[in-house]
């Protein structure tokens, strides 16, 4: 795409990042329209748009094009991350929350093993007369818009309209969330009062600096790839860029079991930033073949296996009412990230060809967000008194 529109590196970059000033502007409208409308017609909007957005990225022509289009796709998205966070929330109680928010980002990191390879097999090998990247952004916009139908037809909104629950079910869960929501500390209850919260302000931090690690890292792992194993077809690196997802996925479902029995998401985002930063400084030390892909394996699943406990964190400050909108908060801040990482990491390159010190830059802001946990309130604070409610409640039945 960048050769054949003539693009540089750092226009790329400009354009992958220029997505998150449009999610940022819409984020919070987005997931507080989500929690009026209802999820089901909200996020099949969502899924519908993104992709025609997504399929039209084919007609791009030069940089204007690629710069509006990424806005408008970025437009297009916002409110569904956060949006499927917080509607995860309102079905599930405490102590499943971070093993269902990790098996829900199982999907995000699936998307790149089937990903990889069939991007690596379209650029190869283009149909219906147009270019390979062309025919990429077609044909992988067509599961978003087909999936929009099907979530219109089969969502449901809430516990209460659940086909699949008995009534008794329904009533019980119900209870459940009502009664820990009526036990939780004072939080902010309203989105005016968490933009008053210093902790909803330090979780924007901690996941900007993640983000800016992530995204950054994603945008050039095929180029940091393709540097330590030069002259691979563009389907076998797409094959090898599987591994480190692959790697991710036991490691993301055993940090959410071990978080929901012990109540430490802090220490879990702590460590794997940590051990995402740990996995680009070894990246920068210029490995080759198996080291890169082993390096690259410990950044994806530190990466991701950091991202379920993180967010369980914003409930412990957010009452319910105020939920929607300052996940979506966190999460948009958070994503501006996305526009400084992939820039960061061109900038410093600074036409040397080498990423090292972009690289090093990435770790030393994912090590101050580890730091930064320290000051997040404990998502298991409350936990004692719902573990004793819940031996009574065993106990009785």
């Amino acid at each position: 795409m960048s050769s054949d529109l003539e693009l540089s590196e750092q226009t790329y970059a400009t354009g992958a990042g220029i997505f998150f000033i449009g999610y940022f502007l819409c984020e919070v409208p987005s997931n507080l329209a989500l929690q009026r409308f209802g999820a089901r017609r909200w996020i099949a909007r969502i899924m519908l748009i993104w992709g025609v957005i997504s399929c039209a990225m084919a007609l791009v022509e030069g940089k204007a094009s690629f710069y509006l289009l990424r806005f408008l796709l970025g437009v297009a998205e916002a409110g569904f991350f956060p949006g499927v966070i917080y509607y995860l929330s309102s079905w599930f109680p405490r102590d499943f929350r971070t093993r269902v928010v990790a098996w829900f980002m199982l999907a995000a990191v699936m998307s790149f093993i089937i990903g990889s390879p069939l991007s690596g097999l379209l650029l190869d090998h283009p149909v219906f007369g147009l270019e390979g990247w062309q025919t990429l952004f077609v044909v992988e916009s067509i599961p978003s818009i087909a999936l929009a139908f099907v979530v219109y037809r089969s969502l449901p909104d809430r516990p209460e309209d659940a086909a699949w629950l008995t009534a008794e079910e329904q009533a019980w869960l119900r209870a459940k969330l009502d009664s820990e929501a009526a036990s939780d500390p004072a939080h902010a209850t309203t989105l005016a009062a968490a933009l008053r919260t210093p902790s909803v302000w330090l979780l924007s931090a901690i996941y900007f600096l993640t983000v800016v690690g992530g995204y950054g890292f994603d945008f050039f792992a095929p180029t940091l790839l393709a540097e330590s194993l030069p002259g691979l077809s563009k389907t076998r690196l797409g094959l090898l860029l599987t591994i480190p997802p692959l790697v991710a996925l036991p490691v993301m479902v055993w940090v959410g079991r071990v978080c929901d029995r012990h109540g430490n998401q802090r220490l879990a985002v702590a460590l794997g930033s940590l051990g995402f930063a740990l996995g680009l400084a070894l990246l920068a030390t210029g490995l080759e073949g198996a080291g890169a892909v082993a390096a690259m394996a410990l950044c994806v699943a530190a990466r991701w296996s950091l991202v379920g406990p993180f967010w369980v964190l914003p409930r412990s400050v957010l009452g319910a009412s105020a939920a929607a909108g300052g996940i979506a908060f966190i999460n948009s801040l958070g994503n501006l990230g996305g526009q400084a990482g992939p820039l960061l990491l061109s900038s410093l390159a600074n036409g040397s060809g080498s990423h090292a010190n972009g690289l090093i830059a990435l770790a030393g802001l994912l090590v101050l967000g580890a730091l930064l946990t320290r000051w997040v309130p404990a998502a298991g604070a409350t936990r004692t008194a719902e573990r004793a409610i819940s031996l009574t409640d065993q106990g009785e039945h």
